[in-house]
């Protein structure tokens, strides 16, 4: 794949009780805020939101599989949380490609997230190392 700036893909996936479970699960973090409901009634939110890193997760997915896809190898993730994401919610990931050394590899990418109403909920910049072209 021939990497151009301005070159995008995105992901959309449901954050759902059993992927905020697992996550915890993996993870280790435990957190009543994502996993009690009881608990998260009484917190600002009002309801159990998902982890942050689950949310980031879906921009490893792009990156991973997508853009540039398999071989890439994550160096660093910037992320800002702008609004909560709330257990099913359903978010669409964009990675954007805005710097790109070809010599090393090494691509900047601008990382976005929304939920299903158009609320950006994260945005951020990750840095990898493209695969070696086929």
């Amino acid at each position: 794949m021939t990497l151009s700036i301005g070159i995008s893909a995105s992901r959309t996936r449901t954050l759902t009780d059993e992927a905020v479970r697992l996550f915890a699960q993996a993870s280790g973090d435990t957190n009543s805020l994502h996993l009690d409901e009881a608990y998260a009634a009484q917190t600002p939110f009002g309801r159990r939101i998902a982890h942050g890193l689950l949310t980031v997760s879906v921009i490893s997915a792009i990156l991973g599989n997508d853009l540039p896809g398999p071989g890439t190898i994550y160096l660093g993730q910037e992320v800002k949380f702008k609004a909560p994401v709330f257990v099913g919610d359903t978010i669409t990931a964009t990675v954007e490609l805005i710097k790109y050394r070809e010599d090393k590899r090494i691509a900047t990418f601008r990382t976005t997230a929304v939920n299903a109403d158009g609320v950006l909920v994260l945005e951020g910049e990750a840095v990898v190392i493209a695969p070696e072209p086929a």
